[in-house]
């Protein structure tokens, strides 16, 4: 069966090591998913940014927002979401931290859940 293709949105500034985590994980040998586009790295202007992100957007299966606290004020983080919205992309958010909470969801960003490799498997099959 193959791997669902996985556009990881997270906050840049402040939780990038979420990005890294999460790739981390699609590389396990009984990973149901694999990253294949994630959150732009590049300063790029801001028109052009968005192009790219839409087209790595449309690519995916499905977007997973990683929270962290500040996320659901990440200018970037809610651009990729409403391009998620507007091509009907499945997503859904995981929270990024032991000590995280739900008060970190993102508007309109799909249901939020805790960062465990169950929940991902469950989520990604």
């Amino acid at each position: 069966m193959a791997k669902k293709k996985v556009f990881v949105s997270f906050d840049f500034d402040n939780d990038k090591a979420l990005k890294d985590f999460i790739i981390g994980q699609a590389k396990n040998p009984d990973s149901p998913f694999e990253v294949s586009d994630h959150s732009l790295k590049e300063a790029a202007p801001e028109k052009d940014w968005v192009e790219k992100a839409r087209r790595a957007i449309s690519r995916s299966d499905i977007l997973i927002v990683m929270l962290g606290p500040k996320t659901k004020k990440a200018s970037g983080v809610l651009k990729e979401v409403k391009i998620a919205n507007e091509l009907k992309k499945k997503k859904f958010q995981i929270i990024g931290y032991k000590i995280g909470t739900e008060d970190w969801r993102v508007p309109d960003a799909g249901r939020v859940y805790r960062w465990n490799w169950e929940n991902l498997k469950k989520l990604l099959a």
